[in-house]
């Protein structure tokens, strides 16, 4: 059975040292190098998740520091207690079993190494859940602290190593299972829509895609792949064609043409079209035809679903231009002045005012942090067959199976791709209406006239 730790880091050595044991963590700092399929079980941070995260051993460090011939970090173990969740914030209680003061190690690999993290990870301040021992993690550190040998051996052989405690299970919210499309829009019609939301629609092919925008995706140990690299991604692709984004008046707009080509971006799309999300589900790979595929029906409150040329759509997406350091100096829980007196946001501020010159001084902390549905200009043949529209993450934003204040999500598990896929030609929902351009045409006229063989 797996075993799990709470690793916690600050780089700030006085929410280590001392006596305080009441600690607190940004969300949008939650389960970094956690592994992506631990952290969207927690990421709801509902009753079920909190008490998984009080139950499991914690290692509670500051970050890493150089010296001349070695490197140090404060390193205590213990276990948090009466967590409680805000919008902004999460908090604890962190209650002390050992403390091993100041801990010197030959460099940062040997460090991470012997508390079982990334190598990233003793540089940034975090929460990450990780798989392991803690008992072996312990015994490392005992080996450079062997004053403690006593004291651990009474507090590690109380532990279970966090072992016998697992993260609760994905908590999905199903529709039902379609293998036709009537059976589809039959669950769609039992589904009754709320007043004063607007309903859109995402389709996966394989029902364990996560709801995730492809810059914010993670490898397997939680690594990201792309984050730390955002604002260099955008500049070098505007470098490289400058004249296809002479027209794109905002930010946002620049984003809408990057993902159409490609690029990792914060947004993910979703349509106003469930016949699309359908077709989406149902398009695979041959190897993929058995595999259970997905719909997921999203239901945005009005005042969560914002123009293109919205104020918050243009704080939100010119996130993109700061670079990963001025990302992690966003204090979000700052009041609205004192945000808006920080370096990071004047930055910030000047990157909006390049597209919106009247624009006030007055970020709201709190939209950064948020998910908006975005309506895009239908400025491309794709946007306007797939009545495509955005949700457009925030700075640490991430979306709970279930959705969150505003944005409510169900799903429909689909199966039949292949009949499901004949019955959408009939009516007309087909590679060539989805994809319009000549290419994407030419291949489904291709496979659709191709002659069969006739076995001589």
């Amino acid at each position: 059975m797996t075993k799990n730790y709470n690793y916690i880091s600050f780089g700030n050595w006085e929410r280590v040292d001392g006596e305080g044991n009441v600690i607190s963590m940004s969300r949008g700092r939650m389960f970094e190098y956690t592994r992506p399929d631990i952290e969207k079980r927690l990421d709801s941070l509902n009753t079920a998740a909190v008490s998984f995260l009080e139950k499991i051993p914690t290692f509670l460090c500051s970050e890493i520091k150089t010296g001349e011939n070695s490197v140090s970090m404060l390193i205590k173990y213990g276990r948090i207690s009466d967590v409680t969740v805000d919008r902004q914030e999460v908090s604890a209680t962190f209650n002390t079993l050992i403390d091993f003061g100041e801990v010197e190690f030959k460099n940062y690999q040997v460090a991470a190494s012997a508390l079982g993290v990334d190598r990233f990870q003793v540089y940034r301040t975090h929460w990450a859940v990780r798989e392991g021992d803690a008992t072996e993690v312990l015994a490392r550190l005992g080996e450079l602290k062997p004053d403690l040998a006593d004291i651990i051996g009474m507090q590690g052989g109380g532990a279970d190593g966090g072992s016998g405690v697992q993260p609760p299970p994905r908590a999905k919210r199903s529709l039902g299972t379609a293998e036709s499309v009537e059976s589809f829009l039959g669950l769609l019609y039992q589904s009754s829509a709320r007043d004063e939301t607007e309903t859109f629609f995402r389709g996966h092919a394989d029902a364990r895609y996560e709801l995730t925008p492809s810059l914010l995706r993670k490898w397997e140990n939680g690594d990201w792949q792309f984050l730390p690299r955002e604002d260099r991604l955008c500049k070098e692709l505007l470098i490289a064609h400058h004249d296809e984004f002479q027209s794109d008046q905002y930010c946002f707009d620049r984003l809408v043409r990057m993902q159409h080509y490609g690029l990792p971006t914060r947004l993910l799309d979703i349509s106003g079209n469930p016949l699309v999300a359908l077709f989406f589900a149902c398009s695979c790979n041959s190897d993929q035809a058995d595999i259970a595929g997905e719909v997921i029906v999203f239901r945005v409150s009005e005042g969560r679903v914002k123009y293109y040329d919205s104020d918050t759509v243009s704080c939100l997406s010119n996130l993109s231009n700061l670079s990963y350091d001025q990302k992690n100096r966003l204090d979000l829980g700052l009041d609205l002045c004192a945000f808006n007196q920080t370096d990071v946001a004047k930055k910030l501020l000047h990157h909006i005012k390049s597209e919106k010159g009247f624009f006030e001084g007055r970020i709201v902390p709190d939209d950064l942090g948020g998910i908006i549905c975005v309506k895009a200009k239908r400025t491309n043949s794709r946007i306007k067959s797939q009545s495509g529209a955005f949700l457009l993450f925030g700075h640490g934003a991430t979306l709970p199976d279930v959705g969150q204040d505003g944005i409510d999500i169900t799903r429909v598990t689909i199966r039949n791709k292949k009949h499901i896929l004949d019955q959408l030609e009939s009516i007309n929902i087909s590679a060539t209406t989805v994809y319009p351009s000549i290419d994407q045409t030419a291949v489904h006229l291709r496979e659709q006239h191709r002659i069969q063989s006739s076995g001589h």
